[in-house]
């Protein structure tokens, strides 16, 4: 299993959310560069950067910052979700070297973009997929729809979509760990390549995710807080796939 350490941005700053409430963002680093040259010192392949105004309003605002930590961190791979609701956005961002696109609102308002995304990038895409309640959130969790969680995924595996970020957003920014009755009915509801998000808070949980062969584990808070060692975690889950659970990158 990967462990993915997460930065999320907001108003040029790393910050941490509680069940993504935005009025809740506090600042957590200094620097986003430097925050992922210790993430990659430390082992890790994969990191998670999200653009929190960009999901808010749209489009990339953040953008900047992003491709600075691309440009100083030439070994580890980025994944970048927030504010990507056009063609021309996922085709600046894979440009410029970053190695996978979320999209998110787009599954629920624009799959045939989703569709045409996949279509040209293939695994590059993933569909980040955010339910408050087991329902679907969009725009930046500040808009709840009443589509269930496992029907979307479903929709996104029709479509070709390989990788699922899954956050339960009660969960997200609380340290009480991620939701594995969800995660593991949707694991069993699609072939998908499963990431979890939201309340990974120490390496039981990280245990706990590579007994349901979760592909990847993104952690933020539990990182910043020093109740997840990073070094650990990526040993524990490297471990596990020695042993056959979990995937490549």
């Amino acid at each position: 299993m990967l462990v993915l350490p997460a930065i999320d941005i907001k108003d040029g700053m790393c910050v941490r959310l509680y069940k993504g409430d935005y009025s809740t963002a506090h600042k957590v680093a200094e620097s986003a560069v430097e925050t992922a040259k210790k993430f990659e010192q430390s082992g890790a392949l994969f990191m998670h950067m999200v653009d929190l105004d960009g999901a808010k309003d749209g489009k990339p605002v953040n953008s900047d910052l992003i491709l600075s930590v691309r440009n100083n961190c030439t070994k580890i791979k980025i994944e970048v979700g927030g504010g990507i609701r056009t063609m021309d956005t996922v085709d600046f961002y894979i440009e410029k070297g970053i190695d996978r696109v979320i999209l998110g609102s787009a599954a629920i308002k624009d799959p045939d973009f989703v569709k045409a995304a996949v279509k040209k990038y293939s695994t590059q895409i993933a569909v980040s997929i955010d339910a408050l309640n087991g329902m679907v959130s969009a725009e930046g969790w500040t808009d709840t729809s009443e589509v269930n969680y496992i029907d979307l995924a479903k929709r996104m595996e029709d479509i070709g979509v390989k990788y699922i970020v899954f956050t339960d957003i009660s969960k997200d920014g609380m340290l009480s760990g991620p939701n594995l009755t969800m995660l593991d009915e949707l694991k069993s509801s699609v072939k998908c390549n499963i990431i979890a998000s939201g309340g990974v808070a120490n390496l039981k949980d990280i245990i706990n995710l590579t007994d349901l062969d979760i592909y990847g584990a993104i952690s933020g808070k539990a990182i910043y807080t020093g109740s997840l060692d990073l070094v650990q975690a990526i040993e524990v889950a490297h471990a596990a796939k020695h042993n056959g659970k979990g995937a490549n990158i």
